[in-house]
């Protein structure tokens, strides 16, 4: 087992230790863990020797490291905007990396079929919800919303089942916090959330394996 598969292992390691923190409410644990994980992801992403593409792999990256940057923002209350704004243009980078692995006119438009489903049921809602708590967060929400579901429409369009299955993980760690922010909270949101939001991050760099 080379480097990249060792550093995958490891990710999903730590993102364990950030899930049994997250269930047991051990915020100081959390606070390391989380973006651990996305560091051992990001070492992982860089470390593989042969990506399908090679400008995937860096738009992907770069990506990764928005998110990075967004885990830290969110983990701050006063700081969702910035953060929002990060996974914001981490999507346009996920987007770049999609195109970049090549996509299919008709799962492509498959994908924008089941996206625009999503939106009319679930991101309607909670652009309402983010409207009625500050109408500031309007447009930034929804503008959020448009960019994760085009990134979940062009890793349908690549036909890749780690890259479809990271993506649709993604999205809905993604419904679980606009609904639980903006909606009403459910039983163990957080770690739905979480759980999710790790194994849609791995499910994308997988998309860049070679097979």
């Amino acid at each position: 087992m080379n480097l990249f598969w060792w550093l995958i292992v490891a990710t999903l390691v730590v993102a364990v230790a950030d899930w049994w923190a997250v269930y047991t409410t051990r915020r100081p644990v959390e606070y390391v863990f989380k973006p651990l994980t996305m560091v051992v992801l990001i070492a992982a992403a860089v470390s593989l020797t042969d990506p399908s593409s090679e400008a995937a792999r860096w738009w992907l990256v770069a990506g990764l490291v928005c998110s990075l940057a967004g885990d830290v923002f969110l983990m701050l209350d006063d700081l969702f905007v910035p953060g929002l704004a990060s996974f914001l243009v981490g999507h346009l980078c996920y987007i770049a990396a999609l195109v970049n692995l090549g996509l299919e006119p008709v799962p492509t438009a498959v994908g924008v079929v089941v996206v625009l489903l999503c939106a009319a049921v679930v991101g309607r809602i909670v652009v309402r919800g983010a409207s009625r708590t500050d109408r500031r967060l309007t447009i930034p929400v929804a503008a959020y919303i448009t960019a994760i579901s085009v990134m979940v429409a062009a890793a349908i369009g690549t036909t890749i089942p780690f890259a479809i299955a990271g993506a649709l993980l993604f999205y809905l760690s993604d419904a679980c916090i606009g609904w639980s922010r903006f909606v009403g909270e459910f039983t163990q949101s957080r770690m739905a959330i979480i759980t999710t939001y790790h194994l849609g991050q791995v499910g994308l760099v997988l998309g860049l394996v070679a097979l």
